[in-house]
């Protein structure tokens, strides 16, 4: 089994990570998932590509760090997170977050609180290809 939290060039399974983490407990009455993905439209301009390059290593211990924050702060059960490092395109899949708890509602806050803080705190960047040139984007949450 692939690890719970890390960081991949190729594309990932929603199915397979959510049935991996429906595997750990038979307590998780409640799956979030947060799916993020490519567009071709940003901040007013065509986007053609877009390339995410990372702080090595440090990205991925960052990642961990949220997990196990989130496991403590919401009392969720499981964390799955997935983020590529690769050049995408529309439609693509970049990130993925998947909470298990035993209710809806901890699930819920832990996935949201989860992709907000991923995108302060870990160092993932992102660069896009527009019909104007390469912009670096500045993360928001």
């Amino acid at each position: 089994m692939r690890k719970a939290i890390r960081i991949q060039k190729e594309d990932f399974s929603l199915e397979e990570e959510v049935n991996a983490l429906r595997q750990t407990s038979q307590r998780i009455g409640g799956v979030t998932t947060f799916l993020g993905c490519a567009r071709d439209f940003s901040e007013g301009r065509d986007v053609f590509s877009i390339n995410f390059e990372q702080y090595a290593d440090m990205a991925e211990k960052a990642m961990q760090t949220l997990a196990d924050e989130a496991k403590a702060k919401f009392n969720v059960m499981d964390i799955r997170m997935v983020h590529r490092v690769t050049t995408v395109h529309a439609g693509d899949q970049i990130v993925l977050i998947v909470v298990g708890s035993e209710h809806r509602k901890p699930a819920f806050e832990a996935c949201e609180w989860l992709i907000d803080s991923l995108k302060q705190r870990v160092p993932i960047w992102k660069k896009e290809t527009t019909p104007d040139g390469d912009t670096w984007v500045t993360q928001h949450p």
